[in-house]
């Protein structure tokens, strides 16, 4: 399945936080209000219902530096660098 993500999109590991908490690449991270996490099957996921760690994402920010977008990739999506993956006329 390929997925359009943004242009603006960016690579990490994640690993889930108290919510509205989330880490990126080492670092506390903050949820947008109204965020919104897909799954590998790109269905919408609760965060407070995320397992695991290290959980290779791509995710976009918003004006105030807060992920508002994320999305979990499959083994076949993490192995491709993202530029091949955005949708640079978004």
């Amino acid at each position: 399945m390929d997925r359009p993500f943004p242009a603006q999109t960016k690579r990490g590991k994640m690993t889930p936080a108290p919510y509205p908490d989330i880490v990126i690449q080492g670092q506390s991270r903050q949820l947008a209000p109204g965020a919104r996490i897909w799954n590998e099957d790109n269905l919408v996921q609760m965060p407070a219902s995320l397992r695991g760690s290290d959980l290779v994402v791509n995710y976009t920010e918003d004006a105030n530096g807060h992920i508002d977008r994320v999305w979990i990739l499959s083994a076949d999506e993490a192995s491709e660098p993202v530029s091949k993956q955005t949708n640079s006329k978004q």
